[in-house]
C-alpha cells in the first residue's frame, strides 16, 4: 500500500488528459445520453470493442459514488493491483525479500517511463482501460508462475474485454510463458507452428486490403509512432535493448541454476522477438497499412514492466542488500527524477488533480464554467490545436467541459486512424477552422451557419462582436451572435 501511494504521488493524477478524451467522455455519455448530441461519433465508435465504459458507468450507478471519485478510486485500485501483481511475480522469481521489494520499488518509480517510440508510458496518469488490463495480466502471469495456469484464463479474458489489444498481448506472453515452463522448447515450437498455420485460415482479413482514403492517410501521417521504419535510432534501441538484456539474463540465470528466473527471461525474450517480427511484418508492407492503427509495437509495455521489475530485483539482491543508505539513495534518485520530469511535463496543472479541488489552470477554469453554466446541447468551437496550447497540458474539452465541439486536429486525428468512417467529417471540420488565430466575427458566423456552432472559446480579450459571458486572464467563453 505504501508503494501504491508513493507511485501515485510520483506519477501524478490528471483526469481528462489525452486518451481520457475518449474514455472519460464515453463514461459520461453512458451516464447521461443527453450529452454530446453533435459529436458522439468521435468517442462512441472507438468504444464498441470494449466494455470499459459500461463497467465504470455501471459501478457509478450501483454504488452512487460520483464519477470523479470513482475514477480516482479505480486508478488507485489499478496501481495497487499492478504493485501486488509485480510483488507476486518477484516472490516467485527471487527468494530474497530485499530483492522482491527493490523490484516493486523500481516499477512504482518508473510508472511514467516512456516505452521506446510507442507514445506510451508504463502507466497512464489517468484512469485508462490499459491500466486495469495491465494489472489483470500481471495477476495472470503470477498465477502461471505459481503453477496455477488455469486461474489465468478468466483473468486474461477479462483483460481482453476491457482492452482488446492489451488483452491479446497478455495472452500472447502467457502462451510463451506456459510453453517455456511446462514443455521442452523444441516440442512447443513445433506445436505452435502447426497451430498457427491452421488458425490463419480462420482470420477474416478482407478489410485489411480495402483501399484507405486520402484523408485517412493524412490523419495517419500525423501519428509518427505508427511507422516503425521511421523510428529514430534511439527508439529502435529502446525496442531491441530489453530483448538483449533478457537474453543475457536467461544465460546468466541458467548458469547459476536459477531455473524459474531463466525460463521467465526466455519467455520474455521469445515473446518480444515474435511480437517484433509480427510488428515489422504488419508495418513494413504498404498493402497492410490498414493494420497500422493496431499499434503492434505496444507489446513493449509489458516488457518494460518486466525489465523494471527484474532490474530492481537484481539491484536489491546484488547491490542494495541490507544497506539503509544504499536504499535511501536508490529510492530518492529514481522517485525524485521521475517526479521532476512529470512536473515539467504538466507545468500548467496541479500534480494531483483531485476531485473538488479548484484549479489554477486557465483552461480548466474555462471548462469548469462551461460545464456548469451552458446548455447541455451547446455546440462549441475552439482552436483545433488547443490541446498543445501553453498550460493546457492536453486536457480534453469534451471530457471536462462535457459539451460537444468541432473536431480538433490532435486527438480527434488519432480517433480517425481507428475509425476511417469519420475521416470526411474530420477533414471538413478541420478545413473550416484553418487559420483560427486570425478569425474575426465573420469567420465565427460562418462556422455557425455551416455547422450549427453557437459558442466559442477564444483568447481574452475576445474579438469584437462576440457576446462574451465569462472570462479569466487568458480565455473568454462567448456566444456567436
Amino acid at each position: 500500500m505504501l508503494f501504491t501511494i508513493l507511485g501515485l504521488a510520483v506519477m501524478g493524477y490528471h483526469p481528462g488528459i489525452e486518451d481520457d478524451g475518449v474514455y472519460l467522455t464515453a463514461v459520461k455519455y453512458k451516464l447521461n445520453p443527453a450529452l454530446y448530441p453533435h459529436d458522439s461519433a468521435f468517442f462512441s465508435f472507438q468504444m464498441q470493442a470494449s466494455f470499459f465504459d459500461n463497467c465504470v458507468a455501471g459501478f457509478v450507478r450501483l454504488t452512487g459514488i460520483p464519477l470523479a471519485y470513482t475514477e480516482l478510486l479505480w486508478q488507485f485500485a489499478s496501481i495497487a493491483l499492478i504493485v501486488f501483481g509485480c510483488w507476486m511475480i518477484a516472490r516467485r522469481l527471487f527468494t530474497e525479500a530485499r530483492a522482491q521489494w527493490a523490484g516493486v520499488a523500481l516499477v512504482t518509480a518508473m510508472f511514467t517511463l516512456p516505452v521506446a517510440g510507442t507514445a506510451l508510458y508504463i502507466l497512464d496518469q489517468h484512469l485508462h482501460p490499459r491500466n486495469v488490463a495491465t494489472a489483470i495480466i500481471l495477476l495472470a502471469v503470477s498465477r502461471i508462475l505459481s503453477g496455477k495456469q488455469w486461474q489465468a484464463v478468466p483473468l486474461l479474458l477479462l483483460a481482453f474485454l476491457l482492452h482488446p489489444i492489451m488483452g491479446a498481448l497478455g495472452m500472447s506472453f502467457c502462451f510463451f510463458l506456459v510453453m517455456v515452463l511446462y514443455e521442452p522448447l523444441h516440442l512447443w515450437l513445433r506445436r505452435w507452428r502447426g497451430a498457427g498455420d491452421g488458425a490463419a485460415a480462420f482470420v477474416p482479413l478482407g478489410w485489411v486490403f480495402e483501399p484507405p482514403t486520402p484523408v485517412w492517410h493524412e490523419a495517419l501521417r500525423t501519428r509518427t509512432y505508427f511507422f516503425l521504419f521511421r523510428w529514430t535510432w534511439y527508439e529502435w534501441m529502446g525496442a531491441w535493448a530489453p530483448l538483449v538484456l533478457f537474453w543475457l539474463l536467461w544465460r546468466f540465470a541458467r548458469k547459476r541454476g536459477e531455473t524459474l528466473l531463466a525460463r521467465f527471461a526466455l519467455a520474455v525474450f521469445l515473446y518480444g522477438v515474435f511480437q517484433l517480427a509480427v510488428a515489422m511484418l504488419m508495418l513494413g508492407f504498404p498493402a497492410l497499412i490498414r493494420l497500422a492503427p493496431l499499434q503492434p509495437m505496444r507489446f513493449l509495455q509489458l516488457i518494460y514492466i518486466f525489465m523494471a521489475l527484474v532490474g530492481g530485483c537484481l539491484l536489491g539482491k546484488y547491490l542494495l542488500k541490507a544497506s539503509i543508505w544504499r536504499w535511501a539513495v536508490f529510492l530518492l534518485v529514481f522517485n525524485a527524477g521521475m517526479f521532476v520530469s512529470q512536473r515539467l511535463q504538466f507545468s500548467g496543472s496541479e500534480h494531483l488533480e483531485l476531485p473538488g479541488r479548484t484549479s489554477a489552470n486557465p483552461w480548466l477554469q474555462a471548462f469548469a464554467w462551461i460545464q456548469q453554466n451552458t446548455p447541455t446541447d451547446a455546440y462549441f468551437a475552439l482552436d483545433p490545436e488547443y490541446l498543445a496550447a501553453p498550460e493546457e497540458d492536453y486536457h480534453s474539452f469534451r471530457a471536462l467541459a462535457e459539451r460537444s465541439q468541432l473536431a480538433d486536429s490532435i486527438k480527434d486525428t488519432a480517433v480517425v486512424t481507428q475509425i476511417p468512417e469519420l475521416a470526411e467529417v474530420w477533414e471538413r471540420q478541420n478545413q473550416a477552422q484553418k487559420g483560427w488565430n486570425r478569425f474575426q466575427l465573420g469567420d465565427f458566423v460562418r462556422l455557425k451557419a455551416e455547422f450549427g456552432v453557437g459558442w466559442v472559446v477564444v483568447g481574452y480579450p475576445a474579438q469584437a462582436g462576440l457576446d462574451c459571458e465569462w472570462h479569466n486572464g487568458a480565455l473568454a467563453v462567448c456566444r456567436i451572435p
